[in-house]
């Protein structure tokens, strides 16, 4: 064999080794875990209890109405404050109030939480914290009521700490049919419906 073909079929050996080598595979130690993730939200269920806090007829002038009413968590979250939004209607039933409005008339005592309610309306001895007719309280905004309620300690075990999963807090108001010492004849069989919407907010997030 000459040398010019001993050398091609050195150089095509060493190719095709070269080959070999590249088209290979190696062993080498694995180990495989998978990581399994939950997020479960949690709610807020407020309740109120009772849901009519008011179903009154036959009122005159100077008619008070006091009430207890209790807002109770039944979520699985802590609930941070709650806040209030108040509407109402007039039915003028003779059609002659002309600009006067019956919920300027309807008067809302917000009374200081202190001690079991059951004994809150045995005397007079209570304090008010905010005093607002129905028109008044329709013109606030819940946040800016909630500002004005709470400094005043409307809520009494939770006034901090809002109300926490499973807690509630007892609420209690007194709503007047004000006497102005005035002619009030206008309102004579007219009708009234109050709406209250409470709603909870939740408490701020936090490193979990």
């Amino acid at each position: 064999m000459s040398f010019k073909k001993k050398l091609g079929l050195g150089v095509a050996s060493a190719v095709l080794g070269i080959s070999l080598v590249g088209g290979g595979t190696f062993a080498y130690f694995s180990d495989t875990e998978a990581s399994e993730n939950t997020f479960a939200a949690g709610t807020l269920d407020l309740t109120l209890d009772p849901v009519e806090i008011f179903n009154v007829d036959n009122l005159k002038p100077g008619d008070y109405m006091p009430r207890t009413f209790q807002l109770e968590n039944s979520g699985s979250l802590d609930i941070a404050k709650v806040l209030l939004d108040t509407s109402y209607t007039v039915n003028d039933a003779k059609g002659d109030n002309g600009n006067q409005d019956l919920g300027e008339h309807i008067e809302v005592k917000f009374i200081k939480n202190e001690g079991h309610s059951e004994h809150w309306f045995d005397n007079d001895e209570y304090t008010v914290v905010a005093n607002k007719n129905l028109k008044e309280l329709s013109q606030y905004t819940p946040d800016e009521l909630a500002v004005e309620l709470e400094d005043g300690g409307i809520f009494w075990d939770y006034k901090k700490d809002g109300i926490p999963a499973g807690g509630a807090d007892d609420l209690r108001v007194l709503i007047e049919f004000v006497d102005n010492g005035e002619d009030q004849n206008i309102f004579q069989g007219d009708s009234l419906e109050l709406t209250w919407e409470f709603t909870a907010e939740q408490e701020d997030g936090e490193r979990r």
